[in-house]
């Protein structure tokens, strides 16, 4: 005899909010983009930028990360984890 499940009930986003104002999820943290490093790839795809973490266990510390499509300084990026750091560019200095 199989063993009846319950159905289960959809959670909603468990949002908090952090000191500065900014809604947080459980699974992002907000980080904002302070410098674009340089860009990446033989076409140029990606771009290095260093962030400062604005919410969440890391709160503060400022980090090297790889990001794809149009950014600019200032902008808001939803980080998925804070602990990994993008590894420096290599290659000819231009």
């Amino acid at each position: 005899m199989a063993k009846q499940q319950k159905p289960r009930k959809p959670h909603p986003g468990k949002e908090k909010r952090s000191k500065a104002g900014i809604e947080t999820s459980e699974h992002a943290y907000p980080a904002k983009i302070m410098e674009i490093v340089g860009k990446m790839g033989t076409r140029e795809g990606g771009k290095q930028v260093r962030v400062k973490i604005l919410a969440g266990p890391e709160t503060g510390k400022v980090m090297r990360r790889n990001v794809l499509g149009p950014i600019k300084i200032g902008d808001i990026l939803m980080l998925k984890e804070t602990e990994i750091e993008a590894s420096p560019i290599k290659g000819r200095k231009r």
